[in-house]
């Protein structure tokens, strides 16, 4: 008898515990509630920077699609960029200004996979076309005579289409993986979105091989990307150097500062963030270097792309009469 109510103790037990790993069907996004006086300028300040993105974005989308002359591979690849940081921008921000105008910061379980999934995806479609746009400048300076003839328009849509596909399968597979992963205890997230470092860090159990998974794919999808562009630019900057007139050295360097300058924004911070914070005690700081990267960074690249270059300048002084006089 003594036995069989210990076991029936036992089996009580296990259910209990079973019940509160599966009790988790929301988490609670932090955000910046530690500012609670500031919510109001927090929101109309992420409002003004969204809407700068998509009017800056948006820009440079129409104008490579209707000015002819910006019909060319880097531009083609540009304005892909450009529609590619509106949806990643669109993945975070809006919820974030939701959650500062409501002050509710629930967020569901399949909401936050969602959001985690999509979130990946782009920021891998991201790395992926800043290695395009690398080799793009690389066939252009170390192989300009057959420039037109290697970028042709098939290559283009193919380089941009791998890029956009190959992103879903291993970062929708990762979000599976980590999602699937028992939660228990705490379920408020220290972040303004649903990012891996702090949902891992409320998954219950041992949480090794997860870990692992997410610096193995950090280091093929961040790290290798980023390699490949050292390489072409390590390549270019060798060719430049070894041209024999200043002017077509300035003129060189001028087609390839924009993109490198987007290139350190962005691996910069991204590097920094998920080879860092997953044993990170500052969330703080991690919240700060995400905010720069999925906001800011896409705020300033419609500006470094127009203000650093005379094509798009003279497109925009050709298509903004136009705009307003309509």
């Amino acid at each position: 008898m003594l036995l069989r109510n210990t076991n029936l103790q036992r089996e009580s037990k296990l259910k209990i515990t079973e019940t509160n790993l599966t009790t988790v069907t929301e988490f609670v996004l932090v955000g910046f509630s530690s500012s609670p006086n500031l919510h109001w300028l927090l929101f109309g300040i992420f409002l003004v920077i969204y809407l700068i993105i998509l009017l800056g974005n948006g820009v440079i989308i129409l104008i490579t699609r209707l000015e002819p002359m910006l019909h060319t591979p880097m531009y083609f690849f540009v304005s892909n960029f450009s529609l590619l940081e509106l949806c990643y921008v669109s993945v975070t921000l809006p919820r974030m200004l939701v959650d500062l105008w409501t002050q509710e910061r629930n967020i569901s379980f399949f909401a936050c996979a969602t959001q985690m999934g999509f979130f990946l995806v782009l920021g891998a479609v991201e790395c992926f076309l800043l290695v395009v746009m690398a080799y793009d400048r690389y066939v252009a300076i170390c192989n300009p005579l057959r420039y037109s003839l290697i970028m042709n328009r098939k290559l283009c849509i193919q380089l941009v289409t791998g890029s956009w596909i190959s992103s879903f399968p291993v970062q929708m597979g990762q979000t599976v993986q980590i999602f699937t992963l028992p939660f228990c205890g705490s379920n408020i997230i220290n972040h303004f979105f649903c990012d891996i470092p702090p949902v891992l860090k409320l998954a219950c159990g041992n949480i090794f091989v997860n870990e692992l998974m997410v610096y193995a794919l950090a280091f093929l999808i961040v790290i290798v990307p980023f390699m490949l562009i050292l390489a072409s630019y390590s390549r270019i900057i060798s060719t430049i150097l070894r041209l024999p007139s200043n002017t077509g050295r300035g003129k060189a360097f001028s087609t390839c500062s924009s993109h490198l300058i987007v290139v350190i924004l962005f691996y910069g911070s991204a590097s920094i963030t998920y080879l860092y914070s997953m044993s990170s005690q500052y969330e703080s700081v991690d919240k700060l270097l995400a905010l720069f990267y999925t906001i800011l960074t896409p705020m300033f690249n419609p500006m470094i792309y127009s203000l650093r270059n005379k094509d798009v300048i003279r497109a925009l002084r050709k298509f903004l009469p136009k705009l307003f006089n309509i």
